[in-house]
């Protein structure tokens, strides 16, 4: 018997074909002017490629790995032209993405003996943290799953307002406080509420400010701490949120929330509104962290599990 019931499956080509668009319309418009009039695979194709992904925000160093990889086959196979080079970078993307990303998908699975399931939720302000949480109660709750959403960002009263209007849009009850509450508080009082509501899954929204990381670590400890209280062993994962708009600096706020905490799967959201989608390949080769979910529009339905052989397929075709 499978102890694991898998509660999401890769679907919406469609929309994820869209979402991209911008990126991959950029990415080969730059590529396609790079290799005019080449017939190989030369240096001068190379260090134009490596100018393309960069500005694609891959990062500097997945783009020196993807760099390296294609000059070893360039050098294995000298008869190799440019008109291959797609199929090359396509199967090269892959396969950094499958050195993290294992399997086809990579959502959630909750245990069947694991009850509630907590996923701790951090990111900064603006990120599309709460809209994540949001439609992952959504689609927790499609599958049957009873929700319980803890507001335990308490900085601004605006966060804790919209996780109110989510959590009525999807019908789940939602734990709060008064604005400058103790967040461990909240987290506290979520965890003794799913409780005795029999909860499957607890979702607590945390930290929305990317403050230094010494406070930024204690605050995350202490919520760690104090929902351990009431059920061991919790969080049972840490979904760190990232805008792929922003790019590089979402790079650095990767940096500063592994920095401090334990951050163990990743959602990049906004992809559809930006030319920068690159930055999925370089976070997730980078921080070596699974990206579960991108967000590809703004409906319900639009924050998908990530898979990688969907992604690339759609980045390329």
């Amino acid at each position: 018997m499978s102890f694991f019931k898998r509660i999401f499956s890769s679907e919406k080509k469609e929309t994820l074909d869209k979402g991209l668009e911008k990126t991959k319309t950029t990415f080969f418009s730059k590529l396609n002017k790079a290799i005019a009039g080449k017939s190989k695979v030369d240096d001068e194709v190379l260090d134009n490629l490596e100018e393309i992904l960069v500005s694609s925000d891959v990062g500097v160093n997945t783009t020196l790995k993807i760099i390296t990889r294609i000059e070893k086959r360039v050098a294995d196979d000298k008869y190799l032209g440019t008109e291959e080079l797609n199929q090359i970078l396509r199967e090269e993307i892959s396969g950094l993405l499958s050195e993290t990303n294992l399997g086809e998908a990579t959502e959630f699975v909750i245990p069947i003996n694991t009850k509630p399931y907590v996923i701790m939720v951090v990111g900064v302000n603006g990120v599309g943290k709460t809209t994540t949480i949001g439609k992952l109660a959504y689609q927790f709750k499609k599958q049957g799953y009873k929700v319980v959403l803890g507001a335990a960002d308490t900085f601004r009263a605006a966060a804790i307002d919209q996780l109110q209007v989510w959590a009525d849009r999807v019908g789940v009850p939602l734990v709060k406080q008064q604005m400058g509450s103790d967040p461990a508080s909240v987290a506290f009082d979520t965890l003794q509420s799913a409780v005795s509501q029999d909860a499957d899954i607890v979702i607590i929204d945390t930290a929305g400010r990317l403050h230094n990381k010494v406070n930024l670590m204690n605050e995350l400890i202490k919520v760690k701490r104090v929902m351990q209280k009431v059920v061991e062993n919790t969080p049972n994962d840490v979904l760190l949120v990232l805008d792929g708009s922003t790019g590089q600096n979402a790079f650095e706020q990767a940096k500063q929330f592994t920095a401090a905490t334990e951050v163990t799967a990743l959602a990049v959201t906004k992809l559809d509104g930006t030319a920068k989608g690159g930055v999925v390949i370089g976070i997730s080769d980078q921080f070596q962290i699974p990206v579960k979910y991108i967000g590809v529009g703004e409906g319900l339905e639009d924050l998908q599990v990530f898979n990688k052989y969907e992604f690339v397929d759609s980045f390329f075709k």
